[in-house]
């Protein structure tokens, strides 16, 4: 709680700098993280690094000029769109060589068509040096090596060992039942076409559109 307070001031003593320098309606203020976590979920102890809804999901709440106040959108986006956005925010024109796109559009309250349904999620691992404070503790599903893809529906992860998974989130939203085995060889000869796709793309071209399956 005293940490929360703690950036509610520092949010405050911030906009009256802003206001007193005569920009603060033209500033965009975005709060977001680099990951979720998990604690207790799956039985697990505290970690981030499964394919998991806790682990992938991410706040991203934004308010600023052409920004509608309480909108929410369930557009799929990435920490790679991040780049991208704050360029086109500054004034700049995001490099078609990186793989995401701005999500400035979205902020105005508009989906392009050719929005991505699909986003990546890869996970390298474990390697974790000796002394790193990051290094999950024991318990904490830190898995091997990963990609995964992640639409409004259903996520997708194909393990380097060989194994799969696949969530139907629409019927089960928390992710509980493995229902890969269930599918049909197009559907997983699909799903691994599109992950490749994903995973070897090079700029936001050619990621759009293998995002777009």
């Amino acid at each position: 709680m005293r940490s929360v307070q703690a950036v509610d001031r520092m949010i405050g003593d911030l906009r009256e700098k802003l206001k007193k320098e005569g920009v603060y309606e033209n500033t965009v203020f975005a709060f977001a993280s680099d990951n979720g976590f998990h604690m207790g979920q799956y039985r697990l102890m505290p970690g981030k690094q499964t394919a998991f809804d806790t682990d992938v999901n991410v706040p991203l709440v934004v308010t600023g000029p052409g920004v509608e106040r309480g909108a929410t959108t369930d557009a799929v986006a990435s920490n790679i769109d991040i780049c991208p956005t704050f360029t086109e925010l500054g004034g700049g024109e995001p490099d078609p060589r990186a793989d995401g796109r701005s999500l400035v559009p979205l902020l105005k309250g508009d989906t392009p068509k050719d929005w991505p349904r699909t986003a990546l999620v890869e996970h390298h691992g474990p390697d974790h040096a000796a002394g790193d404070p990051d290094k999950p503790r024991k318990g904490s599903g830190n898995p091997p090596s990963y990609e995964a893809l992640r639409t409004d529906r259903y996520t997708y992860v194909q393990y380097r060992n060989g194994s799969h998974e696949y969530y139907d989130r629409d019927k089960d939203p928390d992710m509980l039942h493995n229902v890969y085995a269930r599918l049909s060889s197009e559907t997983k000869a699909r799903l691994t076409s599109t992950l490749l796709k994903m995973r070897d793309c090079e700029g936001s071209k050619e990621c759009g559109a293998a995002a777009a399956g």
